[in-house]
């Protein structure tokens, strides 16, 4: 899956997938706070360059922040599962960069992941989760987000979501997100990300941060893991998210940019 679109928002999985799935940005880089049944999510993100060329794919780096709560205040409910289609301008290559294995990511802290597997690093974050027991009073527990490159077969890009709770006991979680190449319209790539349950499904993401690209070389080339073009002066992406209390969001994401040469 050398060269061809994909899905730039998907690449960050877990949090940034369930975000990108409820929000509609239109340009800029300016937050936006929509709602989802009792849910409210502010997402922020964008991607530099934004100036492009309009006919050949251009390395680019891009950054995602947001936040969760719900409504009335309390736990907001875990998310189970996120649906991307991407935009046909954009591109993935993973094709010579070193991979790990999800096996060599469970069990293991932050620290020992990125030691075991810095080379297949894509992107860091950080990410904010909330824990809550019945009868028991919410309990904050942050970790650092780190995406790895699984690699590519039959057509089909691996990429893995790592953090690390410690609460109530220690665990890493990891996220799989699939990426495949489709045909539809606008979109030419569909990633899928089932988020692992948190806590035994007592966890909730309520922030997150991720900076996600990486250059490299393969064969003497200059090879950019996330690249884009821009024919028509947007990005366009259209994702689904559905969560552990039956809340679905459906919407678009569109960014501007610019085109030139």
């Amino acid at each position: 899956m050398r060269r061809h679109p994909m899905a730039v928002f998907a690449a960050a999985a877990l949090v940034v997938l369930a975000v990108a799935g409820i929000a509609v940005a239109a340009g800029g880089n300016k937050p936006v706070t929509v709602r989802a049944g009792n849910l409210e999510v502010t997402v922020n993100g964008g991607f530099t360059p934004t100036a492009m060329s309009k006919t050949k794919l251009t390395p680019i780096t891009a950054d995602f922040e947001g936040k969760l709560k719900t409504l009335d205040g309390t736990h907001p409910p875990a998310l189970k599962e996120v649906v991307i289609e991407a935009d046909k301008n954009t591109g993935i290559d993973v094709k010579g960069y070193p991979t790990c294995t999800a096996a060599k990511l469970q069990s293991q802290d932050s620290k020992h992941a990125k030691a075991i597997c810095g080379d297949a690093i894509l992107g860091t974050g950080h990410t904010n989760v909330e824990i809550q027991f019945p009868e028991q009073n919410p309990i904050p527990v942050s970790s650092p987000l780190t995406l790895f490159n699984g690699g590519e077969q039959g057509g089909v890009i691996t990429l893995f979501v790592h953090a690390y709770i410690t609460v109530p006991t220690p665990a890493a979680i990891v996220t799989t997100v699939k990426v495949t190449k489709i045909h539809n319209g606008r979109y030419g790539i569909k990633s899928v990300a089932s988020v692992p349950k948190i806590a035994g499904g007592s966890g909730s993401v309520t922030s997150f941060s991720l900076k996600v690209g990486k250059q490299f070389n393969y064969k003497g080339k200059k090879v950019s893991f996330i690249s884009a073009k821009c024919p028509d002066g947007k990005l366009q992406f259209h994702g689904t998210a559905t969560f552990s209390d039956g809340t679905r969001a459906s919407a678009e994401v569109i960014r501007t940019c610019t085109g030139k040469g």
